[in-house]
């Protein structure tokens, strides 16, 4: 017999719910049975169709080891943070000064420099933020920007 499930709530219940339809879906979309998939999880059908159900009491070991059983991942992220931006998944090796007018501008003492790398831009950002005149910032380099502080400067930039 099932464990008693914890209080848990309308919102949180309603999660568990989308989590496990999620997990149906997947199983079914790539044609796996359930009597495969749970076997595949180390544990029984029952437990794998509580878990598409949603079930709060169902341990979280168990979920995991479903989600994993069908290639996917179960990913925590805080609701507080910024989402990635799309610069930031891709920082490129150098930075040509030509494309981001603010940054040329900060670099006007670097003599014969196209280019720079991400971290030496974003420490020129850094020490002469005080002359970044952000509010004819380009969206691009302000994207730009954000991803240097997201990737290399811990989230925050030192100003």
């Amino acid at each position: 017999m099932p464990a008693k499930a914890p209080p848990i709530g309308d919102v949180l219940a309603a999660r568990l719910r989308a989590l496990g339809e999620r997990v149906r879906a997947h199983r079914e979309q790539q044609k796996v049975s359930a009597t495969a998939a749970a076997e595949a999880a180390g544990m029984s059908r029952v437990t794998l169709h509580r878990i598409e159900r949603g079930e709060p009491s169902v341990t979280m070991g168990a979920y995991l080891s479903a989600v994993d059983a069908l290639g996917l991942q179960l990913e925590l992220r805080d609701p507080q943070a910024r989402p990635a931006t799309p610069a930031a998944a891709a920082l490129p090796q150098r930075l040509r000064l030509a494309d981001f007018p603010q940054l040329k501008r900060l670099a006007w003492q670097l003599h014969d420099v196209d280019e720079l790398s991400p971290a030496d831009a974003l420490n020129l950002y850094e020490r002469n933020w005080r002359h970044v005149d952000r509010a004819s910032m380009a969206p691009a380099e302000s994207a730009l920007l954000q991803a240097l502080v997201d990737q290399l400067g811990g989230g925050r930039l030192l100003v």
